[in-house]
């Protein structure tokens, strides 16, 4: 059994805590399958424009 670093340990908290964030910022942007839908679309409008222009 090997032992973990302290930068091995300090490395996963850090990427943990990252994607918890990431996380929450995903809940609270679309909190309802509704703004889900319309985030998605907004998203495939923004790569529609981007395309032609």
């Amino acid at each position: 059994m090997t032992s973990m670093t302290n930068r091995n340990v300090f490395g996963r908290a850090l990427l943990g805590g990252l994607a918890a964030l990431l996380v929450a910022g995903m809940l609270t942007g679309c909190n309802t399958l509704a703004g889900v839908g319309q985030d998605v679309e907004e998203g495939g409008e923004a790569v529609q424009e981007a395309a032609q222009g």
